[in-house]
């Protein structure tokens, strides 16, 4: 007993000096935002929050990857809010947008982004997609093609292959309880997994993430979290991409550490990036040098100048 109590104190005691361990809790409206926020309100009833910044002959709707949230992408607006219109949303379930239960599908989300756009009067734009938020984007695309003018997949979900008992495995281990119940150090180390060498300023992704614990749409959060995996797995599109007909550009760091899967498909990064790119009738692929997964961020003067040298 002596012993458990000892054990006991010294759990508080790192706890207590692990750099997050005075972390205030957070709801998610209260989490910080580059841009001023704006909302919008579906015909079922959920609110999309989202940014508005810029102007320009081409609009760009930013979606973002599993489990992160429209600041994603602010290394991204502050420069092309020069020349274009901006828009980047959180998804239902997601940062400071209202967290109703939902399917978490691939289409579901398309149909959200098809719905948005046109409630904003916009009839013709580019999508900017962030892995998740890239496979949203190519679906989109075969949906609501008439919407689409171009697509820019930065380390896009879909291009990668899982067959039935990998898919079940992502069914199994991804659970909300598990979401939940993720430690500081553990998601300190899956946010380290997304870059090459994370930068100093992307620190505020780890700290939002263990501050919004505590709000009180958190279990909700982990809910649409489970479901999006699930809806990635379900909705696969590689066997789709050929009916894409709009200009795409895709850009994978070199060294993602999380496409393809290191568990179920270890390999090589550049080989999923160039099966994709094959597929994809009128598309450019870049690869980024030093760079992991979450490129927009890690390497965006790159990334930047790619997307612009695109649009024009």
């Amino acid at each position: 007993m002596k012993l458990s109590a000892i054990f006991m104190s010294l759990l508080l005691l790192l706890a207590a000096c692990s750099p997050y361990g005075n972390l205030t809790k957070m709801e998610f409206d209260d989490l910080n935002y580059p841009f001023p926020v704006n909302y919008l309100k579906l015909d079922d009833g959920r609110s999309i929050a989202y940014v508005d910044e810029g102007k320009g002959k081409h609009t760009i709707i930013f979606i973002h990857g599993l489990g992160s949230y429209l600041p994603a992408w602010k290394k991204n607006i502050e420069v092309l809010k020069n020349d274009y219109r901006c828009i980047a949303i959180d998804l239902p379930g997601y940062g400071k947008s209202s967290k109703e239960i939902h399917s978490g599908q691939m289409e579901f989300y398309a149909d959200v982004v098809y719905e948005f756009t046109q409630k904003l009067g916009i009839n013709k734009f580019v999508i900017a997609g962030h892995s998740m938020g890239g496979q949203i984007g190519m679906v989109t695309a075969l949906k609501y093609p008439d919407v689409i003018s171009g697509l820019i997949l930065v380390a896009p979900a879909g291009f990668e292959e899982f067959h039935e008992g990998q898919k079940q495995w992502f069914r199994e281990v991804m659970t909300v309880d598990g979401v939940a119940l993720t430690s500081n150090q553990q998601i300190r180390t899956n946010l380290y997994a997304n870059f090459y060498n994370m930068p100093n300023d992307a620190e505020f992704m780890v700290t939002d993430r263990i501050a919004m614990k505590g709000a009180r749409d958190f279990e909700n959060y982990c809910y649409a979290v489970v479901q999006s995996v699930n809806g990635m797995v379900n909705q696969p599109v590689l066997d789709h991409l050929s009916k894409i007909e709009q200009p795409v550009l895709i850009l994978f760091g070199e060294d993602d550490q999380l496409i393809p899967n290191p568990y179920l498909n270890p390999g090589f990064t550049e080989d999923i990036a160039k099966n994709g790119h094959s597929k994809l009738p009128k598309s450019k692929l870049v690869m980024i040098k030093n760079c992991g997964h979450f490129a927009q961020y890690e390497k965006p003067d790159v990334v930047n100048s790619e997307i612009k040298n695109f649009l024009r």
